[in-house]
């Protein structure tokens, strides 16, 4: 392996476990009725649900959601950092940047070719 391959390596693996520390942890606050999450927790919930959903399928006591939660302010939150993080992940691809209109090309027909035999 070249040298921009083993750095682009362990780029990967440094930032696939920094993002799996953020992962959330299970619901210890099932089943209590104080200091429930609210707006901000929501949010934090919303930003790593992608993680959180990646490890939630190797582990049963993690959730992607906080199930006893604030209600509409915790939901609000989940979504809108849900929907920061999906649209941000959206935005990755070709469609990112818009092209530059291309002139169309003279002398050629709908097949592409020149029309010459």
């Amino acid at each position: 392996m070249t040298s921009r391959a083993l750095t682009t390596a362990a780029a990967v693996v440094v930032l696939t476990l920094l993002l799996a520390s953020c992962a959330a942890a299970g619901n210890s606050l099932a089943g209590s009725g104080t200091d429930l999450p609210g707006f901000w927790q929501g949010l934090w919930h919303g930003l790593i649900s992608p993680v959180t959903f990646i490890v939630s399928l190797f582990r049963d006591d993690v959730g992607i959601y906080a199930v006893r939660n604030s209600g509409g302010w915790y939901d609000f939150g989940f979504l809108f950092g849900a929907s920061v993080v999906f649209s941000s992940i959206g935005r990755t691809g070709s469609n990112a940047v818009p092209r530059r209109a291309r002139p169309p090309a003279t002398g050629t027909s709908a097949r592409g070719t020149s029309g010459r035999a």
